[in-house]
């Protein structure tokens, strides 16, 4: 599995616009292109000193499906025109990660999850 990681970065003002616009427009964008070997999409959000970040971490099968995505040029960020409008910086490359291990989350021996 391929692991693809990006940050985006922006003012304290336009986060909940920018988060809103990946959760109701970018992700449902994504998952209609029906790429082949797309698994999932998480979000994760920091408010930092000076500004908010997000981190997208997408999932693929392969490498191959990473660039169904992308393109050959498959390291090159995707950040859609009005992300960009909202952004005040960004990766202008995305990195991508084997995933070498996945450790499901068990219930312990004494009940607890």
């Amino acid at each position: 599995m391929i692991v693809r990681i990006w940050h985006g970065y922006t003012t304290f003002s336009n986060a909940d616009a920018y988060e809103a616009l990946l959760q109701d427009a970018v992700i449902p964008g994504i998952e209609e292109k029906c790429i082949p070997g797309y698994r999932s999409i998480d979000v994760l959000r920091r408010r930092r000193e000076a500004d908010v970040e997000f981190v997208t971490m997408m999932t693929f099968d392969r490498l191959e499906d990473v660039k169904d995505f992308q393109g050959e040029d498959f390291e090159k960020a995707y950040v859609p025109e009005a992300a960009q409008r909202l952004l005040s910086h960004w990766d202008a490359v995305s990195t991508h990660y084997e995933l070498r291990h996945r450790a499901p989350s068990g219930e312990c021996s004494d009940g607890r999850l």
